[in-house]
């Protein structure tokens, strides 16, 4: 039941345990103590809301940072990616396969703002090699959800 929980909760965190009981044909004591069991191991770290930011009076800017590190001996790539996240502007930070290690995403209010940050705060980090900043001109869907543009519903209508 916890995988059916989280499903449902990542497509919409505003369901309530009552809902869900519904959905999984469940208790709803058994739904909410399910959920607490989940926070409190941390499985449900967080709610979100997503906010398509273009619709309303909001200037800020995204960046994709692309970074060469040379990872630590003993603690590898962690001890490079915990001083980044713990950065106020680092949004989200992935360790990666391929040409670089780790993908940093970064909010700031302006383009220069945020090449400051990469400039003073990052590039500066003893570990860093590189950087490649790729600055977000358009988003058109997140987290599955699209933006731009109407959300077709392709599902089959059951008539009983």
């Amino acid at each position: 039941m916890n995988d059916a929980i989280l499903e449902i909760l990542s497509e919409d965190s505003r369901r309530t345990p009552e809902e869900i009981a519904v959905m999984l044909d469940a208790d709803v004591d058994d739904v909410r103590q399910k959920i607490k069991e989940l926070e409190e191991k941390k499985a449900i770290v967080k709610y979100n809301t997503i906010v398509n930011w273009d619709k309303v009076q909001r200037e800020y800017v995204t960046a994709f940072i692309e970074v060469k590190v040379t990872p630590q001996r003993d603690l590898g790539f962690d001890a490079i990616a915990e001083r980044i996240y713990k950065f106020p502007e680092v949004k989200s930070v992935y360790l990666m396969s391929g040409d670089f290690d780790l993908a940093v995403m970064v909010e700031g209010r302006s383009m220069k703002e945020v090449a400051f940050f990469v400039a003073e705060k990052l590039a500066v980090l003893d570990s860093v090699v590189s950087t490649t900043t790729h600055f977000v001109l358009k988003k058109y869907k997140t987290d599955g959800v699209i933006l731009e543009g109407d959300e077709k519903d392709y599902r089959q209508v059951i008539v009983p």
